[in-house]
């Protein structure tokens, strides 16, 4: 039998070899990915900011994502490209802004009137197939669609009132490319510069006003100063944008990490819903620095009819647009048939 005595001499002696002969594990380097959105900074700290922050929390030094805001590393126009290279890993942004070479680029940012509310973003998309169109659409040209969500309504802020089409007549507007090729139809003509030189390009007669965004972008980008007349009429209800990341990128991450941004995205998109659905209200009744204007219904119903024209213009450019249109006809139409709230008129 083992005495104590023996145990204790042989069993240290054991436990000591073995702890020398156990190796070192060396702690890994986090997996560090570098982000940029289409938001300058005062906007991006509100819409994408503290998902970033959650994830690196969350990740405990697993994994790292570095943010940058609009044209930090390379200019809005040319995210796509740069992720496409792995010059950068991921990005914020619509389609349209950032020119990517799909089909349904269009389709991002505000495509005309076809949204009335944000809710119609994730409806569209999870349930009725807009998803896997821009799964397909990305996973061709190397690109990861990680989740799609809502922004706010697009809006004319304006430096001089605006109560008819007519005032709209020869107005260089900043907006998105898409919405730009629509408005052109009204007079309207479209700038781009880079967002941070906006607010500059207002006060200097560059611009005349934005159609960008809604009222709550307007304030957090300070731009109400320059043009304080807002328009109450919209050209969508909703902007549609997206996360991406390079698709070799996103595989060389573990299951556990590209769940937890999987999350934490989702979470930035839900945030982003309410905070703008309480700015617009709280904005347009409480904004200091800003005067209301509205173009009568029965005239803007003209640019509500000209917006159908439109869509099948896109519809007959290819079989993947006809198929989204189709969509996005189908669902405006059941919303209508439904009736409040899902319509009002």
């Amino acid at each position: 039998m083992t005495t104590r005595r023996k145990f204790l001499t042989s069993g240290a002696l054991a436990a000591g070899a073995a702890t020398l002969a156990a190796p070192t594990i060396a702690q890994s380097s986090p997996i560090k990915w570098r982000m940029q959105t289409y938001a300058g900074s005062a906007l991006g700290a509100e819409v994408v900011k503290p998902a970033i922050d959650a994830f690196n929390t969350i990740a405990d030094g697993q994994m790292e994502i570095e943010l940058f805001y609009a044209d930090q590393l390379v200019p809005t126009a040319e995210l796509f490209r740069a992720m496409q290279k792995g010059t950068i890993d991921a990005v914020q942004s619509d389609d349209d802004s950032m020119a990517s070479p799909t089909e349904v680029t269009v389709f991002g940012g505000y495509f005309p009137m076809a949204l009335r509310y944000s809710l119609d973003v994730p409806a569209l998309f999870n349930s009725y197939g807009l998803k896997e169109i821009w799964d397909e659409e990305y996973t061709k040209v190397g690109i990861k669609h990680i989740s799609a969500g809502s922004w706010d309504p697009c809006h004319f802020s304006m430096k001089d009132p605006i109560n008819s089409l007519a005032d709209l007549q020869g107005k260089r507007v900043f907006t998105f490319p898409t919405a730009g090729r629509f408005l052109a139809r009204f007079g309207v003509v479209p700038v781009t510069v880079p967002w941070e030189d906006v607010e500059v390009a207002l006060q200097t007669g560059e611009l005349d006003g934005v159609a960008w965004s809604g009222i709550t972008e307007v304030y957090t980008a300070g731009w109400q100063k320059s043009a304080p007349y807002f328009l109450t009429n919209n050209i969508s209800g909703a902007w549609i944008g997206h996360f991406f990341a390079n698709m070799e990128r996103w595989n060389e991450v573990p299951e556990t990490m590209r769940s937890l941004m999987q999350m934490c995205f989702d979470s930035s998109h839900l945030y982003r819903q309410h905070w703008y659905w309480s700015g617009e209200a709280k904005l347009r009744v409480e904004g200091a620095d800003t005067t209301l204007t509205t173009i009568p219904d029965a005239e803007w119903a003209t640019v509500e009819a000209e917006a159908q024209k439109f869509w099948d213009e896109i519809a007959s450019e290819s079989e993947t647009k006809a198929k989204v249109v189709n969509i996005i006809k189908t669902y405006n139409d059941t919303m209508t048939k439904a009736g409040r709230p899902y319509r009002y008129s």
